[in-house]
């Protein structure tokens, strides 16, 4: 018999391949999805420690705000996510170092920090 056409095993091992291939598709969204997830949230909390960290940079060094010791700044909230605020102060003759900090949960506890020197 020499008949043209694709017998039922010839197509159900092709739906098996394709099957799989489609899967491995599917993880990928997956992680691709999460990591844009994660990138837009550290994107925030860096902007958001960005603009903390120089709205401290431009005071004057005598305020209250500038003084040795441990900060709490405002929380910022942002798309359903809170972005917790604080900073150190250390001085060390004319240099200030500020070390500031932006904490956020989405599903995990995250930190990212930034440190500047100030001179007097």
């Amino acid at each position: 018999m020499n008949e043209k056409g694709f017998t039922l095993i010839e197509i159900l091992i092709g739906m098996v391949i394709l099957s799989v291939g489609l899967l491995g598709l599917t993880g990928l969204q997956f992680s691709a999805t999460r990591g844009n997830f994660f990138s837009k949230n550290i994107t925030q909390a860096t902007c958001s420690g960005q603009a903390g960290l120089e709205c401290l940079f431009v005071m004057d060094i005598a305020s209250a705000a500038l003084q040795p010791g441990k900060h709490n700044d405002t929380p910022v909230k942002t798309n359903g996510l809170t972005f917790n605020r604080s900073y150190t102060i250390t001085m060390n003759g004319n240099l200030t170092t500020i070390n500031y900090t932006v904490t956020w949960n989405d599903g995990m506890d995250r930190t990212i920090s930034f440190s500047t020197y100030r001179f007097q």
